[in-house]
């Protein structure tokens, strides 16, 4: 495997009204899988910074906004050619920020493209004017952009998290400042460079930076549609921030998914499926599963076959063809995560270190956590109820199908959740009680996506859906214009 050094390291900096701003006031960036070595070097903007790129967005927003539903379409499928076509040279610098391995960095960017291509399908229809026409009055209602979007989003899966806001964003006609995770700027930040040179200078714009920045870009007053993904804590001050000039927003939060395997599930294709919506991105999902609970009678069966399974997985850098997955992504996550281990096992509760460091020398230079398995926990614990966003599972036993619902249910988040079954009405009958924004049926993980559902989360999970005409209802004003005869 390759791994990049100081002296290779790409240096980044913003992109405001169409142009690659050069980097000054530069921070060296750590790959996560060899903390020796830096992935990149990127600038850290400041509130002026902000205020230029919302001033170009301001100022290209009438000429955009007038351009046709579908010259936008046409420009976003353009968009999604760069981005499809970036994959290669970029997917491995994403690997050197955020720790993932290969596959998963490729996988951003192609559905980073989906998402391009699937909502320029949907932009003529979605602009279309619904006209009422009566003996007493004609009625015509519109759809408007809102105006400056700001878009901040975090770094586990920064393309296609980009895209779910960038891609409603300029297709109903508003303009865009974004501001990347400063744990994985610069291979967004230079992929949007090449999509941006495929729209009108200043309708896509990039701040790099940190806490100064978003808040900065939160509480302009030219800024009128935040669209975030990230920490529900972290949420709460967007809100606030918001509140002063009653912006609108959409929140797309944490979960605490609860993966719940009725009692004539068929176990072995189960964990199959099951998997990969544990472990992967090392458990660094907000969908991902964090809770499973089966019934009781085969709980050890269910629990020992998980163990053996998971015993296979092999941990190292990203760019090894052998990882199954990387390092955590910075020190704060994986301290959050070896602390919560640690008390998980003071607790009582069996934990079960399992797999392979697939080079011993070099692990203490990276975030590397092996994966875990938590057997014998209760529903009320530390680690059942929290989102650990790491490579650990707690797996609950329970007694009868209304106490393993009301266990789903009992929790502040409501973002992904699924249930497994061999009998699909069932199935459907179970996830119609879930409270959650999405219920997968034998299936959670990236292949549960379908950009045709509405994604997003309810109770602290977040406010607002991503994905299609829902999506892009997030970006516009309704106009009503009502004529009496």
């Amino acid at each position: 495997m390759t791994i990049t050094d100081h002296a290779i390291a790409p240096q980044v900096g913003h992109l405001i009204d169409g142009q690659a701003v050069e980097p000054t006031n530069l921070r060296d960036h750590p790959d996560p899988g060899r903390l020796s070595t830096v992935a990149a070097r990127v600038a850290i903007g400041t509130a002026d910074d902000v205020d230029r790129a919302v001033r170009a967005a301001h100022a290209a927003f009438p000429a955009w906004r007038d351009r046709s539903p579908a010259e936008r379409a046409a420009l976003l499928m353009e968009a999604s050619n760069v981005v499809a076509g970036s994959g290669e040279e970029l997917a491995g610098l994403l690997v050197r920020e955020h720790g993932g391995v290969l596959w998963e960095a490729q996988t951003d960017f192609m559905l980073g493209t989906g998402v391009l291509q699937h909502t320029a399908s949907l932009v003529e229809e979605f602009f279309t004017t619904v006209e009422l026409d009566d003996d007493q009055s004609y009625v015509r209602i519109e759809k408007a952009p809102r105006g400056v979007a700001a878009a901040i989003v975090p770094w586990n899966m920064p393309v296609v998290l980009t895209m779910m806001k960038l891609a409603p964003a300029l297709a109903t006609g508003n303009t865009l400042v974004l501001k990347p995770s400063p744990f994985a700027s610069a291979a967004l930040t230079m992929l949007l460079q090449k999509v941006a040179a495929v729209l009108p200078p200043g309708v896509l714009n990039v701040v790099i930076g940190d806490t100064e920045v978003g808040s900065a870009l939160t509480s302009h007053p030219l800024v009128r549609k935040i669209g975030f993904t990230g920490g529900t804590a972290t949420a709460t001050h967007v809100m606030k921030s918001a509140a002063d000039s009653v912006k609108n927003v959409t929140l797309e939060l944490g979960g605490n998914d609860p993966a719940v395997v009725l009692d004539d599930a068929d176990l072995e294709l189960t964990l199959d499926r099951m998997l990969g919506g544990i472990y992967t991105r090392t458990g660094q999902i907000c969908f991902a599963v964090k809770r499973v609970y089966v019934p009781r009678s085969q709980y050890d069966t269910f629990v020992d076959a998980l163990c053996d399974r998971v015993a296979n997985y092999r941990v190292g850098h990203g760019l090894d063809a052998n990882a199954t997955f990387g390092p955590l992504n910075n020190k704060a996550q994986f301290d959050r995560v070896t602390d919560l281990i640690a008390q998980t096992k003071s607790s009582g509760a069996k934990v079960v270190e399992l797999g392979e460091k697939l080079d011993p020398s070099g692990w203490d230079d990276g975030y590397y956590v092996l994966p875990h398995v938590v057997r014998d926990t209760d529903h009320d614990s530390t680690i059942t109820s929290c989102e650990q966003f790491g490579p650990v599972i707690p797996v609950v036993a329970y007694d009868d199908e209304a106490q393993a619902l009301a266990w789903a249910n009992d929790s502040d988040y409501g973002l992904g959740s699924s249930v497994w079954t061999s009998n699909p009405d069932r199935g459907l009958e179970f996830a119609r009680k879930v409270e959650a924004g999405s219920t997968f049926i034998n299936t959670h993980s990236f292949e549960s996506l379908d950009l045709r559902m509405p994604f997003g989360g309810i109770k602290q999970s977040g406010i607002g859906r991503e994905f299609g005409a829902a999506g892009m209802a997030e970006y516009v004003e309704e106009h009503s214009i009502r004529r009496l005869k």
